[in-house]
């Protein structure tokens, strides 16, 4: 039984379930975007705006762990193995 992907997916390890490192791209992404949107709401003044950002961002940081570790698991899965950004 393969531990980088969610049980009872539809994917399988030559075929993934979702692009891992398209996904760690978009959550670091996520990360940078939401914690300077809250850095500025702050600064306006804006402190709800600020807080939904800040809460966007802990979103995003708990994403990036869930996906090291599935490409951890892949990586000791399939030793050597180069994957693409869309894989």
């Amino acid at each position: 039984m393969t531990r980088s992907q969610p049980r009872r997916a539809r994917g399988t390890v030559g075929h993934a379930y979702s692009a891992l490192n398209l996904r760690l791209l978009l959550a670091g992404f996520g990360l940078v975007t939401m914690t300077v949107f809250a850095v500025l709401a702050f600064n306006a003044d804006l402190v709800w705006l600020g807080v939904l950002c800040v809460a966007f961002a802990v979103v995003a940081v708990v994403d990036l762990i869930i996906i090291q570790r599935r490409r951890a698991a892949r990586r000791r899965e399939e030793p050597g193995a180069r994957h693409s950004l869309f894989e």
